[in-house]
């Protein structure tokens, strides 16, 4: 695990360098995206909005007896934004986009296609490594911004059908409990937890020798490996941001 780590980090400085010398092109950018945000978008956005209408229909009930029914926005909203919507959100595109990354990155090993784009002396990690990294970064950072508004929506309908709470005091509520920190903190989530899916799943599969049969178990720990990653940095941004 500490081995993999510090590949990981030598290979973002690498693309980090590749990418400041202005060799990353803006369409291998916008195609990553494309592949890796957009196709991922549906499913991300459905786990956020089922997430957030269950937890409105668990807690709506109990706000409702106790009197505090005024402030299932606000208290729906702090936890969609602080780790609901840029927590799974991360791990949903990091089961669908990454391990693409991880199954392309390991295809093109295999079959010494890397081999033969470092012959025409073409920096591999820089190339491969550095679009994919950018696309994930803001390819999450755009879904867990729309991740948050379907959140607090689905709340909101869940809410007035459960308990007849009228959206105004909802939404009041959200204005009134949710501070800008918050909204800063989960799209700086966003932006880590996608930079870091590409890196990992990018390693895993640049990592990969054998054939087609390595190629499956090197998706399977990219998965893993992204799982345990995001949980960790979500700690380590909580302890930065919210500790004390």
């Amino acid at each position: 695990m500490i081995n993999f780590l510090g590949q990981c980090v030598q290979n973002f400085i690498q693309a980090t360098k590749y990418t400041l010398k202005g060799n990353v092109k803006f369409s291998s950018v916008i195609s990553q995206m494309s592949s890796i945000g957009f196709d991922s978008l549906g499913i991300c956005l459905s786990i956020v909005f089922i997430s957030a209408c269950v937890i409105a229909l668990q807690v709506a009930h109990q706000f409702l007896m106790s009197g505090g029914d005024s402030y299932i926005g606000g208290f729906l909203a702090v936890a969609l934004i602080r780790e609901i919507a840029p927590g799974f959100a991360a791990l949903a595109l990091a089961a669908r986009a990454g391990t693409a990354i991880t199954a392309q990155v390991a295809n093109m090993q295999v079959t010494n296609q890397i081999d033969a784009i470092e012959v025409l002396k073409v920096d591999s990690i820089g190339y491969y490594f550095a679009p994919r990294i950018i696309a994930g970064a803001l390819s999450v950072f755009c879904i867990v911004l729309l991740a948050e508004l379907t959140g607090i929506l689905g709340g909101a309908l869940v809410s007035y059908f459960s308990i007849g709470l009228h959206p105004a005091r909802y939404f009041n509520s959200v204005w009134l409990m949710l501070v800008m920190k918050d909204i800063y903190v989960s799209l700086l989530k966003g932006l880590i937890f996608g930079g870091l899916i590409a890196l990992v799943c990018s390693t895993v599969g640049y990592n990969t020798k054998g054939g087609a049969k390595d190629v499956g178990i090197s998706t399977t720990k990219a998965a893993i490996l992204c799982t345990v990653y995001i949980l960790v940095a979500d700690l380590i941004i909580g302890i930065l941001f919210y500790m004390g």
